[in-house]
């Protein structure tokens, strides 16, 4: 794999981040079933990618406005 590009699943996971849910549980079941991840290694997923420059570069829209959700949470604990 080309350093500047990322993996099929991590496009992936970007791909879901950009798309609406419409009721509770729709979204993780979408992980499971397209993605084939349990939520919580999802999520540990998605916080390592906000932090890869190449999702940036890749998606700069979904990943700097899930940073900034992100990090109003940690302000708000």
């Amino acid at each position: 794999m080309d350093l500047g590009e990322l993996a099929e699943r991590e496009r992936g996971i970007l791909a879901l981040e950009r798309r609406g849910f419409s009721g509770p549980g729709a979204k993780e079941r979408a992980i499971r079933e397209e993605l084939g991840l349990a939520p919580v290694r999802y999520y540990q997923l998605l916080n390592a990618l906000l932090d890869d420059p190449r999702a940036l570069a890749t998606d700069p829209v979904t990943v700097n406005r899930l940073r900034r959700i992100r990090e109003s949470r940690r302000t708000e604990r």
